[in-house]
């Protein structure tokens, strides 16, 4: 009985970690893409500058940065060194940094 336990929390533990790695691939539709790129270009902010942050998918911007919405899309947007960075709001890790 203890080895069909084992094996359960194992397999639970394997397909949980499975999980969490999917979950930091975000995969942005094509749609969302292209309404957040024309959204960016009617709305521009000015750029700004965060000293130790790599504009890298998955970096963590600091809770300074101030993101801005786009509407009728789940993801933020700020400009990072004339950069769009597309952000989730909840975890503020970049998702895309669109050139």
């Amino acid at each position: 009985m203890r080895m069909h336990l084992s094996t359960a929390a194992a397999g639970l533990l394997l397909l949980a970690g499975v999980g969490a790695a999917a979950a930091q691939d975000v995969v942005i539709e094509p749609q969302q893409e292209t309404v957040i790129r024309e959204y960016v270009k009617k709305q521009p902010l000015a750029s700004v500058k965060i000293p130790g942050v790599e504009l890298n998918i998955g970096s963590t911007l600091p809770d300074t940065v101030e993101l801005h919405e786009v509407p009728n899309v789940k993801y933020r947007y700020v400009v990072i060194d004339n950069r769009t960075v597309v952000v989730d709001p909840g975890t503020r890790k970049i998702i895309k940094v669109i050139e």
